[in-house]
Order: C-alpha cells, then sequence, then structure tokens
C-alpha cells in the first residue's frame, strides 16, 4: 500500500513537472514571436471583440451587482455602530479599484472568454487542425496563442475599468436609495479619498492576471487529447486553474505592493 501511495505520489510530481516545462516552453516561444514583432493582426482583433467587447455586459453586471452588496453591507453595518451609513462611497471605491473590481472582472473573463480559447484551440488539437498548420509552415504559437494573449493584456484592463465605474456607481445607487445617503455625499467621499495610487494598484493586476489567463487557457487547448471527451476535460481545467491562479496570484501581487509601499 505504502510502495502505491508513493508510486502515485511520484507519477504526480513527473506530470507537474512536465506541464511546468511545457508552459514555461510555450511562453519562451510566445515571448519570441513577439519580440520579433510577428504578430497576427487580423486575429488579434478577433481576439479583442471575442474577450472584451463580447464580455462587457457580464464584467459590468457582475460588478454593479458586487458594488451594490458591499454599498448595503457597509451602510447597514455602520449604521447598526454609529446610527449613520458612514463613508460608504470611501469604502466602496477603494474595495471596487484595489480588490473586487480586479478580480471579479478577472474571474469572469476566464468563465467566459478563457473558456471559450481552450474549447477551441483544444477542438483544433483533436481534429488536427494545429498539425495541419505545421504543415503549411505556420507556427501555431505565433497564429493562435500570441493574438489571444495581447487581446487579453490589452482589453482586460480596459474591462476592470469599466467594471470599477459600475462598482461604483451600484454602490451609489444604494447608498441614494436605500440608505437615503446624498449622492453628493457620497461621490464627495469618493473623490477626496481615491487616488492613483490605488488605480495604480488595481491595474496592475490585471496584466498579472490577464497574462496568467491567457497562457493557462491556451496551453490547456493546445494540451488536449482523446477527442471530444477530452476538450469537456481541457475546458473544464482550463477554468478551474485560471480561477485558482487569478486568487493565488491577487494574494502575491497584493503582497509584493504593499512591501514596496504601493497598497
Amino acid at each position: 500500500m505504502i510502495q502505491g501511495t508513493v508510486g502515485r505520489f511520484g507519477n504526480w510530481l513527473v506530470e507537474l513537472a512536465q506541464s511546468m516545462g511545457e508552459q514555461a516552453l510555450l511562453v519562451r516561444s510566445a515571448f519570441g514571436w513577439f519580440l520579433k514583432g510577428r504578430i497576427e493582426w487580423r486575429q488579434f482583433l478577433v481576439q479583442v471583440v471575442r474577450v472584451g467587447v463580447e464580455s462587457v455586459s457580464l464584467a459590468v453586471g457582475c460588478n454593479l451587482f458586487t458594488g451594490m452588496v458591499l454599498a448595503l453591507q457597509t451602510g447597514a453595518s455602520f449604521k447598526n455602530l454609529f446610527n449613520e451609513p458612514l463613508f460608504t462611497g470611501t469604502i466602496v471605491s477603494f474595495a471596487m479599484v484595489k480588490e473586487l473590481g480586479p478580480v471579479m472582472t478577472a474571474l469572469t473573463v476566464s468563465g467566459r472568454a478563457g473558456a471559450a480559447i481552450a474549447a477551441e484551440l483544444g477542438t483544433m488539437k483533436v481534429t488536427e487542425q494545429i498539425d495541419a498548420l505545421y504543415t503549411l509552415g505556420t507556427d501555431p504559437i505565433r497564429y493562435l496563442v500570441i493574438p489571444r494573449v495581447m487581446a487579453f493584456l490589452i482589453v482586460l484592463p480596459v474591462l476592470t475599468l469599466f467594471s470599477d465605474y459600475s462598482g461604483v456607481l451600484g454602490g451609489c445607487l444604494v447608498a441614494t436609495f436605500k440608505l437615503k445617503v446624498p449622492v453628493s455625499v457620497y461621490w464627495h467621499d469618493v473623490f477626496d479619498h481615491l487616488g492613483h495610487q490605488e488605480f495604480f494598484h488595481g491595474l496592475l493586476k490585471t496584466y498579472v492576471f490577464a497574462f496568467a489567463i491567457a497562457f493557462i487557457c491556451c496551453f490547456k487547448g493546445l494540451t488536449t487529447t482523446g477527442g471530444a471527451e477530452g476538450v469537456g476535460k481541457s475546458t473544464t481545467s482550463a477554468v478551474v486553474y485560471s480561477m485558482t491562479a487569478v486568487l493565488v496570484l491577487d494574494y502575491f501581487v497584493t503582497a509584493v505592493l504593499v512591501a514596496i509601499g504601493l497598497a
């Protein structure tokens, strides 16, 4: 029994090391093509639409209600403690811009666009379309991966800005109509305490999230095996790993920003 457990653990370590090595090679190859400036601009624009434009309503809607819930909880708590919903605008804006906006946007985009990328590339892999690209002399990394990574790096920060605003606006709606906080007081709290450092804090996270989501989903799609069932497994694992990576990286990026005084 012990030998079996040790054997399974050893196999898991070997598979993990092999997967990490393949991902490192994918990242190196992608950076090589990017530095050469060999970019498929038409594919890039297509991916910008798929990743960004088609995800706007989902990201904005999720963060709108996140801001509303945050304002309701914050206002109710302060009302119980101080009989007044104090600093609701400050707390909602800080939480949305520095933390909830980037994280919620990354999670929603990874669940929608990331899953689509993994499924699309996985289908191309099992139907041998990627092998056909090699036969035609086209590198799949340059033609398929680079446009998707670039689209994520450009679109996710923009989506996060929309999400931040929608979250703060949602908090304003709840503060005004539910907590009876004057609109001027709410926005006065927001603009008096929210600065450029908070926006930089949140936007920096989005670039890290975008990089991780794009490469994880592309890698899972390109390494798909097992036909239609394999495509489903790759898509599921891509979403799970990318969402997990977002939450794990969120802590480490925050810790680094706190250490260098940018939190």
